[in-house]
C-alpha cells in the first residue's frame, strides 16, 4: 500500500505542512516569542539602550540616598563574616533567615574588598546592587518576549521597573528581597522557555528554590510559578517536567533545615538556637495592622510607596485585575496569567489584617506589576488597534483608533513624566547620608582608643567602626546584641556601665523602649557631637556616672 498524504476530503481539518498558519495567525494578539534572543539585534539594541539608561539613573547618588539602614548593614555585615571565615553572622546566627541571601552578597562584594578593605562599608558597597538590578531588567524583557508581548510593551516594562521612583529608591538598597527578585525571574525565563526542554523547567525548580532560600517570603510566588510553566510545557512531556520541576524545589529547598538538624539546631533545646525558634519568632511578630486601618503602621507602609510612585503599583493592580478577568478571551491575558496571580497573591497577602508589613515588602511585587501593567497596556493596545480592519470599516473610522490611541498614550505620559521626575529628583540629589558619614569620622578621629573602646551602635555604622580599629562584636556592639545575644551580654556584668559610648541614631532611639541596656545606656549618657537635625539627626553620646552606680 502506498501511503498517500492527507486531504481535504480525508479530514475537515487536515493540512499539509506547507499550509498550516503561522504562529501570529493562529493565535491573534500573539506576538511571535524571541527564539534566540542573543541573536536578535533589535531586541539586544533596545534592551541594552534601556539598561544603560536604568543604571544610570539608579547608580546615581547612590551612596547618598536613601538613609542608610539598619537591615542593609546587618546583611553587609553578615556577608563581611563569611568572607572573613568567621561563621554565618558576625554574631550568633539564630536562623532568623536562610543564610543563602547574605553568603551570595559576599560573592558580589568580595572583589572590592578584597581590593580596599575600608570600602566594605554599606554606602560603598550598594553599588553592588547595581548588577543584580541590572540582571534583573534585563530576566524582565526576556519574561515579557517570552510571554508573547511585543517589543514595545516588553520595553515599557523594563522602563516602568527600572525608572519608577519607588524602584530606583529600593533597588539601591542591600535587601535580600531584591537578590530573591532576580532568581525568580530567572524561574519565570526559564519556566516560559519557548524551547521547552525539559532541563529548562527543572532549572525553573532549582531557580525558584534558590530564591525562596534567599527570602523566604518568595514561597507564596511558587502557585503562579507553577501556573506559567503548565501553560508553556508542551502537553506531552509535562508530566515528567512539572514533577521535575516541583522535586528539584523540593530537594534544594530541603537543604536548609537538613542543615540545621546537621548542627543539632532542627528543635529548640538548651544552649543552642534552632531554626524551630526562629521560624515561630518570624511567624509570632507582631502584626502592624490592616493597610485600611489609616492609623496602623502598616497603612503607613502603603502610603510611603505611594508617596514615591502611584503609578506602578496601583497601575499595577489594575493590570492583574484586567488580565485576569479576560483570561477566557485575551491571548495575552492568559500568557500573563502567572505573573497576574503573582500580583494578586503578593496582594491578598500585604492586605491581611493581623500581619506585619515591612517596607521592602513591595520589592518582591515590582517586576510582576511592571510588566502586568505593560500586559494591560497592549491587550488595550490590540483592542483599539487591531491589525486587520474589518470589512466595513472606513478609514475614518481606522483614522479614529489610531487617534484614541495616540491620545491614551500622550495623556498617560503627561501623567506620569512628571511626578516621575519629581520623586526621582530626590533620589538623585538628595544627601540623606552625611550625619552617618560625619559621626563615623569623629568616631575614627576622636575617640582616643577605638582597640579598647565599647561602643552601641546601628548596623549601618558597625563596620565603619570595625574598620576604623574597633574590636568586632564586642567592641563595636550591635546595640540589639547589648540585651539580647548571651555572648555579648555576659561580657557586660555591669550592663549599660560597661558601655563606652552610644551612637543614638533614629533606629537606635527607636527600638531603645524594648532593650533595657540600651535605654539606660541613653539616659545616662550626655552628647559629645551631634550631626544632622530634627528626627534624623545622630548623636553620639558618652556614658556617664558610671561609677557612681
Amino acid at each position: 500500500m502506498t501511503a498517500t498524504l492527507p486531504t481535504a476530503t480525508d479530514t475537515d481539518t487536515a493540512t499539509l505542512p506547507a499550509q498550516r498558519p503561522a504562529p501570529e495567525a493562529a493565535a491573534p494578539g500573539h506576538v511571535r516569542p524571541v527564539i534566540r534572543f542573543r541573536s536578535s539585534r533589535p531586541d539586544l539594541l533596545l534592551c541594552f539602550g534601556l539598561l544603560v539608561v536604568i543604571m544610570l539613573v539608579q547608580g546615581w547618588n547612590i551612596t547618598h540616598f536613601p538613609t542608610l539602614s539598619d537591615d542593609e548593614g546587618t546583611y553587609l555585615a553578615q556577608a563581611w563574616a563569611v568572607q572573613q571565615g568567621d561563621g554565618l553572622a558576625h554574631y550568633t546566627y539564630w536562623y532568623d533567615h536562610p543564610p543563602l541571601g547574605w553568603i551570595q552578597i559576599a560573592g558580589l562584594t568580595w572583589l572590592p574588598s578584597l581590593i580596599a578593605p575600608e570600602s566594605m562599608t554599606v554606602a560603598t558597597m550598594r553599588f553592588a546592587m547595581l548588577l543584580v538590578s541590572a540582571a534583573c531588567a534585563v530576566l524582565l524583557y526576556v519574561l515579557a518576549r517570552r510571554l508573547f508581548l511585543p517589543r514595545w510593551a516588553a520595553a515599557l516594562a523594563m522602563v516602568l521597573f527600572g525608572l519608577s521612583p519607588l524602584s530606583v529608591v529600593l533597588q539601591r538598597e542591600i535587601f535580600l528581597d531584591n537578590i530573591a527578585v532576580m532568581w525568580m525571574l530567572l524561574a519565570f525565563c526559564l519556566a516560559a522557555s519557548p524551547n521547552r526542554h525539559l532541563w529548562h523547567h527543572f532549572g525553573a525548580g532549582l531557580a525558584a528554590a534558590v530564591g525562596v532560600l534567599t527570602k523566604e517570603t518568595m514561597l507564596v510566588v511558587l502557585p503562579a510559578l507553577l501556573v506559567t510553566m503548565w501553560r508553556h510545557s508542551h502537553k506531552d512531556t509535562r508530566k515528567f517536567a512539572v514533577p521535575g520541576a516541583i522535586t528539584a524545589c523540593t530537594m534544594i529547598g530541603l537543604s536548609y533545615p537538613l542543615f540545621a538538624l546537621l548542627n543539632n539546631e532542627l528543635f529548640p533545646g538548651p544552649g543552642h538556637v534552632s531554626l524551630i525558634d526562629g521560624i515561630t519568632y518570624q511567624m509570632g511578630r507582631a502584626g502592624s495592622g490592616s493597610v485600611f486601618d489609616t492609623a496602623s503602621g502598616s497603612h503607613g507602609v502603603f502610603r510611603s510607596w505611594l508617596y514615591y510612585d502611584r503609578v506602578l503599583p496601583l497601575g499595577g493592580l489594575a493590570g492583574a485585575a484586567l488580565l485576569l478577568l479576560t483570561t477566557r478571551w485575551s491571548v495575552t491575558a492568559r500568557a500573563l496569567a502567572g505573573p497576574a496571580l503573582v500580583v494578586a497573591i503578593l496582594a491578598v497577602v500585604a492586605m491581611r489584617p493581623s500581619g506585619y508589613l515591612p517596607a521592602m515588602y513591595v520589592i518582591q511585587a515590582l517586576p510582576f506589576l511592571a510588566l502586568v501593567l505593560a500586559g494591560g497596556a497592549a491587550s488595550v493596545a490590540h483592542a483599539v488597534l487591531r491589525k486587520r480592519r474589518r470589512a466595513n470599516e472606513g478609514k475614518a473610522l481606522s483614522y479614529g483608533r489610531w487617534t484614541v490611541a495616540v491620545v491614551l498614550a500622550a495623556s498617560a505620559a503627561v501623567y506620569v513624566v512628571p511626578r516621575w521626575y519629581d520623586g526621582n529628583q530626590a533620589a538623585l540629589t538628595t544627601d540623606a547620608n552625611g550625619p552617618y558619614r560625619q559621626a563615623a569620622a569623629w568616631l575614627g578621629k576622636e575617640v582616643p582608643d577605638p582597640a579598647d573602646a565599647r561602643v552601641l551602635v546601628d548596623d549601618a555604622l558597625w563596620l565603619d567602626l570595625v574598620h576604623q580599629g574597633y574590636q568586632p562584636g564586642l567592641g563595636a556592639i550591635w546595640f540589639y546584641k547589648a540585651d539580647l545575644d548571651p555572648a555579648v551580654t555576659k561580657t557586660m556584668p555591669r550592663g549599660w556601665q560597661d558601655i563606652d559610648y552610644v551612637v543614638s541614631s533614629p533606629t537606635v532611639r527607636r527600638d531603645a523602649v524594648d532593650l533595657p541596656n540600651v535605654k539606660a545606656a541613653l539616659e545616662h549618657s550626655t552628647p559629645v557631637a551631634v550631626f544632622g537635625e530634627g528626627e534624623d539627626r545622630i548623636e553620639i553620646r558618652q556614658i556617664t556616672g558610671a561609677d557612681e552606680q
